[in-house]
């Protein structure tokens, strides 16, 4: 197998100017943490989001591979309206580290895999806090796992380093991507409904009141969610982090409790990624 190097420049950059964390700090956490991470990132098309002056300055996102990008890079066209994206496909260590230098600090991938970028094979809950109340969130987390189990499925919970939680199902690819954003849809209604004091699914922040949005749009056609274990572009360098699902329960959970520092030992400490086996509880949606 080809070991390739990737050439930081300027690896002193700091990304996160208050905790100190370089670009080489970046690419060292890419490196430790590609065991864990490239299950969920490989073969989707990636969308960069990039901070060439660290998390004080204003960032961006970036779908296409920029010019000059090593021809060693896996990359798939992604069709798009009036012509085509070419996406990177992270599959290695080095395609990471690759991310690092591009001062991407947040890679979001598809729900679909690039053999078939008409079929999902994740369905994305986003519980969305309008209000400091993550407790509430906890509890939505909980229905909601509840509510996939009675249809069959297998609920996967990540606290996203910001502020709210994933609920995320693995499926099979029996659906394409409107199929599975109409159920998804009205999922996230039945679920509002059962909760309909603390639960929404309107779009319009002034009108979601406290309630925690429901929000299923990220398995549309263009868009991205955030995977296991990428940083965000926030103080203290929170990581997108899965949980044991028993973990909802625990009133100390934080959605930004484990960090580009910590979350290594947490592996360490649990004996791998609790998602491991994600792809092994894949099941079709029913239909209905």
């Amino acid at each position: 197998m080809t070991v390739r190097e990737v050439r930081l420049t300027h690896p002193d950059k700091l990304l996160w100017p208050d905790d100190g964390i370089t670009k080489a700090g970046l690419a060292d956490y890419f490196r430790a943490v590609a065991p864990a991470m490239l299950p969920h990132v490989r073969d989707r098309p990636v969308s960069m989001q990039r901070f060439r002056d660290g998390i004080r300055s204003e960032g961006f996102f970036q779908k296409d591979l920029p010019r000059g990008a090593p021809a060693w890079l896996r990359r798939v066209e992604v069709p798009k309206r009036g012509g085509t994206v070419c996406h990177l496909l992270a599959g290695d260590e080095a395609s990471l580290v690759w991310l690092a230098q591009q001062n991407c600090i947040t890679p979001h991938v598809f729900t679909r895999r690039a053999d078939r970028l008409d079929r999902p094979d994740r369905l994305v809950v986003d519980l969305d806090p309008s209000v400091e109340d993550f407790a509430a969130v906890r509890e939505a987390a909980l229905l909601c796992g509840e509510e996939l189990r009675a249809l069959g499925l297998a609920p996967y919970a990540m606290v996203t380093g910001s502020r709210g939680i994933h609920v995320v199902v693995p499926l099979k690819r029996t659906r394409d991507v409107r199929w599975v954003l109409d159920w998804s849809r009205d999922f996230a209604q039945r679920l509002a409904a059962r909760s309909p004091d603390r639960l929404t699914t309107e779009f319009h922040k002034d009108k979601r009141d406290d309630r925690i949005y429901v929000d299923v749009a990220r398995n549309g056609m263009a868009q991205t969610v955030v995977p296991p274990y990428a940083p965000r572009p926030r103080p203290g360098a929170p990581v997108a982090t899965p949980l044991r699902w028993e973990e909802l329960e625990d009133p100390a959970l934080r959605p930004d409790g484990w960090t580009l520092r910590t979350v290594l030992g947490r592996l360490d400490d649990l004996g791998g990624d609790p998602w491991a086996a994600i792809a092994a509880d894949a099941r079709a949606l029913p239909a209905g």
